[in-house]
């Protein structure tokens, strides 16, 4: 259910912004001045656009990962209680949507000393206006996916 919201709010985010010649868009980061033949790059971050239903795992989880720290499970439940007083019966139950939210690419998981640690994925879309169109362009936390895992592989994928 969570997917399939995201996977819809994602699609009309690509669609807003292959219309946006037209118009000037609204955007959620200060644009820096580029000189006149390139034109005004635009970044968006996919976490403006995502909303989970409010009071639910997934929504709790969003809420307390940010994207500096690694957070271990108990930190994650500590911080829940604190800012929602919420306890949950099963102290596992928050293992799925992790394990999803790592899955689609929206959070990163890392194994220190045994125990697992969580923080969010940093998805940035960039679109950079040129003479031809706009231009978009998808990269994954500021870094390429051959300084992330040593492969031949660029992680701008770019689409016109």
């Amino acid at each position: 259910m969570v997917l399939k919201a995201f996977f819809r709010r994602l699609g009309s985010l690509f669609n807003k912004l292959s219309g946006l010649g037209e118009g000037e868009g609204k955007t959620l980061y200060a644009a820096e001045e580029a000189p006149e033949e390139q034109g005004i790059d635009e970044i968006h971050s996919v976490w403006d656009y995502l909303q989970f239903r409010a009071n639910t795992q997934a929504y709790h989880l969003a809420s307390v990962l940010g994207f500096d720290e690694w957070v271990e499970m108990s930190e994650i439940r500590r911080r829940i209680r604190e800012i929602f007083g919420v306890g949950y019966k099963n102290e596992r139950s928050l293992y799925p949507y992790l394990k999803t939210l790592t899955d689609v690419g929206l959070m990163e998981s890392n194994s220190a000393g045994g125990r697992m640690q969580w923080r969010k994925h940093d998805l940035v879309v960039r679109i950079e206006k040129t003479s031809e169109g706009n231009k978009l362009v998808v990269e994954a936390g500021g870094r390429t996916k051959k300084e992330a895992r040593g492969g031949e592989q660029d992680s701008k994928k770019e689409r016109t």
